[in-house]
C-alpha cells in the first residue's frame, strides 16, 4: 500500500540511528518505498558530505568580482568556500563583505620590464608559494578555482604539488603572464573570447564567458536618481575607470564636462583618491571613488557608459545591455589586452571604441552624442548575441574536477 509518513515519525522510530541519519530523515519522507529528500543541500548545510573549494585571484576588482559571482551557486551546491589572496589587496576588502574565510599570502609581481622590485619580488613569490602550500595542506580542498592576478600563481602551483585539481579563468583575449605560468598545471582553462581558444591547449580550453554577479541586473533606477539628486527627464552617462581609476579618462571627461552637462547628467566612478574636490558642487555631476552595494542601481540608471575595456567590465556591460564608448588602456601603458578586448566588442556591434591618445574634449562629446543617438542598435546587437550562462558552465567544470 502506498502511503506518506511524516518525517518526524520516521526519524523518531529508529533510536539507534546516528544523528546524521536522523538529520537526513528529518528533511525527507518515505514515499513509494524510497527516500525523497526535500532539501538536496541539507547534507551540505549540516556539514555532511560537504565539498571544499579554495578560490584565488586579486590585484584588481576584475580578478575578484567573477569569483564573487560564483559564490551563490557554489553555496547552493553545499561548497565550503575559502579564499586565498594577498595580505592587504583589494580582494581582501571585497571578500570581507561575504563572510568567506580569507587567508593572506605574500605576493610579488613578475614584470616584463625593468624595475628595482624585480630583484626582490621573486623571493616574495617563493614565500607566497610556501604559505599557500601550508594553507592548502591544512584545508585539503577538493578543487581550486583561480581568477588570475599574480597572487594566484603561488596558489595554483602549490595546489599542483598537492595533486589538487585547478580550474583557471582567463578574462582577456590573450592570456596574461600569471595565467601563462598556471596553464601547464591547470585541469581546465576557461576563457571569454572565441579568439582566445587558439592560444590555449585544446584539451584544456573551454569557452565559458565571464561570470557576472546576478544582483547587478536587479538595480533600482529611481533609487540611484535620488542618491545622485538627478532628474528623471535627462539621460545619464556613467563613467567607469576600473577599480583603480583611469587618470586619462577622468581628465578627458572633466575637460568635456561643461558640454556634456548641456544634454546629459554624469555619474563618475573615478577611483581611489581621484575625486576632484573643485567639482563637488557641480549640478548634474556626481563622483564616487568606488561603489559596491549601489553599483546595481547606478547601472540601472545609466543610459550609456564610458569605460575602460577590462574584460570583466565589458562583460558586465554586455550582460546588462549597456551601450558603451570603450577607451582601452593605451599599448604604451599595458600589454595591449584592452585594445584587443575593445576591438572584439566593436566588431560584434556591442560598443564604440576610441583611442585615448586621439581623443579631445570636443571629440569625446561628439562620440557620446553619437553613441546615445544610436544606442538602440547596440542594445539589439547585445540582445541577439546568444550569451552563454557562464556561471552554470564554470560550476559544472568545478563539480567535475571536485568529484574526480
Amino acid at each position: 500500500m502506498k502511503r506518506d509518513l511524516p518525517a518526524k515519525s520516521i526519524a523518531s522510530s529508529d533510536k539507534k540511528s546516528t544523528s546524521h541519519f536522523l538529520d537526513f530523515f528529518a528533511y525527507g519522507y518515505y514515499k513509494y518505498g524510497r527516500i525523497e529528500v526535500q532539501n538536496p543541500c541539507f547534507f551540505a548545510q549540516k556539514g555532511l558530505l560537504m565539498k571544499k573549494i579554495v578560490m584565488t585571484g586579486g590585484g584588481t576588482a576584475g580578478h575578484v568580482t567573477p569569483n564573487i559571482a560564483l559564490f551563490p551557486r557554489l553555496k547552493e551546491l553545499g561548497y565550503d568556500i575559502q579564499y586565498i589572496g594577498s595580505y592587504d589587496g583589494i580582494e581582501k576588502k571585497l571578500i570581507a563583505d561575504y563572510g568567506i574565510p580569507y587567508y593572506g599570502i605574500a605576493t610579488g609581481k613578475l614584470r616584463r620590464y625593468f624595475d628595482p622590485k624585480n630583484f626582490s619580488d621573486p623571493f616574495r613569490v617563493l614565500k607566497g608559494f610556501a604559505e599557500a602550500h601550508k594553507i592548502l595542506k591544512e584545508l585539503k580542498p577538493d578543487v581550486v578555482f583561480s581568477k588570475g592576478g599574480f597572487v594566484s600563481v603561488p596558489v595554483v602551483r602549490a595546489a599542483a604539488t598537492l595533486k589538487i585539481p585547478c580550474i583557471i579563468h582567463e578574462s582577456d583575449m590573450t592570456p596574461g603572464l600569471a595565467n601563462k605560468l598556471c596553464i601547464p598545471v591547470a585541469a581546465k582553462v576557461c576563457c571569454n573570447f572565441p579568439e582566445t581558444m587558439k592560444d590555449l591547449p585544446a584539451d584544456k580550453a573551454v569557452l565559458t564567458g565571464s561570470p557576472i554577479r546576478t544582483e547587478l541586473a536587479k538595480g533600482n533606477k529611481f533609487r540611484a536618481l535620488e542618491m545622485c539628486h538627478f532628474s528623471d527627464g535627462k539621460p545619464v552617462i556613467m563613467v567607469i575607470g576600473g577599480s583603480l581609476g583611469a587618470s586619462g579618462v577622468n581628465k578627458l571627461v572633466r575637460e568635456a564636462l561643461p558640454q556634456l552637462l548641456e544634454d546629459f547628467q554624469v555619474v563618475h566612478i573615478c577611483g581611489k583618491d581621484k575625486v576632484d574636490n573643485l567639482l563637488l558642487n557641480t549640478k548634474g555631476y556626481v563622483q564616487f571613488e568606488y561603489v559596491k552595494e549601489d553599483l546595481k542601481d547606478l547601472f540601472a540608471m545609466a543610459d550609456v557608459v564610458i569605460s575602460r575595456a577590462g574584460a570583466n567590465a565589458i562583460c558586465e556591460l554586455l550582460a546588462l545591455r549597456k551601450p558603451s564608448l570603450l577607451i582601452p588602456l593605451p599599448a604604451a601603458s599595458s600589454r595591449g589586452d584592452q585594445i584587443l578586448n575593445a576591438r572584439s566588442f566593436e566588431e560584434q556591434g556591442f560598443s564604440m571604441v576610441a583611442n585615448e591618445d586621439d581623443l579631445t574634449a570636443f571629440s569625446l562629446v561628439e562620440k557620446v552624442h553619437e553613441l546615445y543617438f544610436n544606442r538602440h542598435s547596440y542594445i539589439d546587437a547585445m540582445q541577439n548575441c546568444g550569451q552563454r550562462n557562464s556561471i552554470d558552465t564554470i560550476v559544472e567544470l568545478i563539480e567535475n574536477a571536485a568529484n574526480k
